[in-house]
């Protein structure tokens, strides 16, 4: 099954609240709590309802009845604690189910896109989907937590209130009902367009909060060129256009509601001076009277805010729909049903591709690799160089099984990646990028990523070997230092040996070094390569490197050129081939090519 992505045309395929089926999954988790906020709901409903009535036994039995007066003021005063009280418990109630509710539907988002593959994340910006997770759950939780609540209250209540009216006075109450059916209409036709403009408003949200994101993300390069005008005015550009929908939605619904309003109450009042004649006539009682008013104004209140949370359910319904997208996505890196088991060696793994094709989904016109065949051994170091664009790092995005090749087979000990469980197969490796990364917390917690439960001291060990310890010791706190977002309290270097520290510590049979040496100064990469020498023995070892150091130390070199093989052995014979890599070296490593 292919993953929907946010502007799938097939969004609007669903009923208008169709979407809110999915908030309804989420909330039936929790009967008892629901079960108290109806409860709650129809009793405040029931005691709002009695109000009036409480209004007519005053006026009939006190004021003209010539009766215990009081008797009926205290009655009408416990139908007002019974209406608190019940309020109360039903905020409490639908509050609590709109909090739990939206958690849950964050996590279980949270937990789907964890699933999803490199290429997921290529087709939809993280931005947005950051934007999806924050915006459109505030919609939801106003939804659950309020909208939906109040929308039951005054369905009920305007039903309740229609029967009363027709017990009260049947000519008048159905004087009232003919209205209806025209307010029907002009909130079912005018709510197709307001959920459509709730929809593209919400878009345009997002689009902020992606500007947002990748302006503040990337402010040190804004700064340096020069660009903040510019930045400015494309946010300023995203900021108008979603004023400009949401000023379209807004008009759209205050068209809605005035018409709405004007039906409800136009009929209310035509009904009213109908009565007015009647308890002239003395066909009616002055409680009557007074009780059908204040009824109708209850039902007319009622059926008026109905049209206001109509529209605030098509922005709930918007906002599912778009999280019910990021929740359905499959990803295409799926488990086998039985996956096979993938030994292990006490030499570290075998890796081998076999005629491997592969063309990257967001660029299917362009291969990536061209009929590559590569036979790593257990234990061996392979390096692998060319020029950029060549296809070095694809490989090891092939062997953490991040992408599947389009044909060819890739196989860990003898056993098909397809056929393995991912998680297994990237147990048995660790990874240094190009570009470390560093999460916005603690040393400690940002080292033993690689192996949640090490102790304090193989986490020194690993920082040892890295070259880490000595700058990890001088930070205020040690381990327990917070490092910023994206590490932005450690200088370049020092957020490379960390994340060299991180896959020491895994401690897997296969290390992948992508680059891993780039941000290093001359001495720091001496020392690294020192520690990394001891450490790839009995290990399998992939670099992808351009360092004369790294070269020298691999078992074999692989030269790619345009997603193909084609150079490989050490580095005396391949510079006494003077073909692609004697070139590179040339140019790269003028000190070997003088030498």
């Amino acid at each position: 099954m292919e993953e929907v992505a946010p502007s799938s045309p097939r969004r609007d395929a669903r009923p208008p609240l169709g979407s809110l089926s999915m908030i309804w999954r989420f909330a039936s988790r929790y009967p008892g709590h629901i079960a108290g906020a109806l409860l709650a709901l129809l009793i405040s409903s029931a005691a709002t309802l009695a109000i009036p009535s409480g209004f007519r036994l005053v006026i009939d039995r006190g004021f003209m009845g010539g009766g215990d007066i009081s008797r009926w003021f205290e009655y009408l005063l416990l139908i007002v604690v019974i209406l608190a009280l019940a309020s109360a418990a039903r905020f409490y109630f639908v509050s609590w189910l709109g909090e739990r509710v939206v958690a849950d539907i964050r996590s279980a988002t949270q937990a789907n896109l964890l699933r999803q593959e490199p290429r997921f994340f290529e087709e939809n910006r993280p931005s947005e989907i950051a934007s999806r997770m924050t915006a459109d759950t505030a919609i939801i939780d106003q939804v659950v937590g309020s909208t939906v609540s109040v929308a039951l209250r005054n369905l009920v209540t305007g039903a309740g209130g229609l029967i009363y009216l027709f017990a009260l006075a049947p000519k008048l109450a159905a004087m009232l009902l003919l209205g209806i059916p025209f307010i029907l209409v002009v909130m079912i036709s005018l709510g197709r367009r307001v959920r459509k403009l709730s929809r593209a408003s919400q878009d345009r949200l997002a689009e902020v909060g992606s500007v947002t994101a990748e302006t503040l993300g990337a402010m040190k390069i804004v700064q340096a060129f020069g660009q903040e005008a510019r930045e400015a005015a494309r946010f300023d550009a995203a900021v108008d256009e979603g004023f400009a929908t949401a000023r379209r939605r807004i008009r759209l619904r205050a068209i809605m509601t005035a018409l709405v309003i004007g039906l409800v109450f136009g009929s209310i009042t035509a009904v009213m001076w109908q009565g007015a004649l009647d308890v002239a006539a003395g066909r009616l009682s002055g409680g009557s009277i007074a009780a059908f008013v204040l009824t109708g104004g209850l039902v007319a209140g009622a059926f008026g805010a109905l049209s206001e949370t109509w529209g605030d359910l098509l922005r709930g319904a918007g906002a599912a729909g778009r999280l019910h997208e990021l929740m359905s996505a499959a990803p295409q890196i799926l488990t086998p049903e039985m996956p096979a088991p993938i030994p292990r060696g006490s030499d570290g793994a075998r890796l081998q591709f076999d005629d491997v094709h592969f063309h990257y989904p967001t660029r299917p016109d362009q291969a990536a690799l061209h009929g590559v065949t590569l036979d790593i051994a257990p234990g061996e170091t392979v390096a692998i160089v060319g020029p950029s664009g060549a296809g070095k790092s694809t490989l090891i995005q092939l062997a953490l099984r991040f992408y599947d090749p389009d044909s060819g087979a890739i196989r860990l000990n003898g056993v098909p990646l397809t056929g393995a469980d991912p998680a297994a197969v990237r147990a048995m490796m660790a990874m240094v990028p190009q570009d470390s990364v560093i999460f916005a917390a603690s040393a400690r917690d940002n080292l033993r990523y690689g192996r949640w439960d090490a102790t304090d001291e193989q986490i020194w060990a690993a920082a040892r070997a890295a070259n880490a310890e000595s700058f990890l010791r001088a930070l205020p706190q040690g381990l327990d230092s917070y490092l910023g977002e994206g590490g932005t309290r450690l200088s370049g270097g020092q957020r490379q040996r960390l994340s060299i520290a991180r896959a020491l510590l895994r401690d897997a049979p296969i290390l992948l070094l992508d680059e891993a040496t780039s941000a290093l100064d001359a001495e720091s990469e001496r020392l690294v390569q020192e520690a990394l020498g001891r450490l790839m023995n009995g290990r399998t070892t992939i670099v992808i490197a351009h360092r004369l150091a790294t070269v020298r130390a691999a078992d074999r070199i692989i030269v790619l050129d345009e997603g193909r093989l084609v150079e490989q052995g050490d580095h005396a014979g391949l510079m006494a081939q003077k073909g692609l890599y004697a070139r590179l070296a040339s140019l790269q490593f003028q000190d070997v090519a003088t030498a």
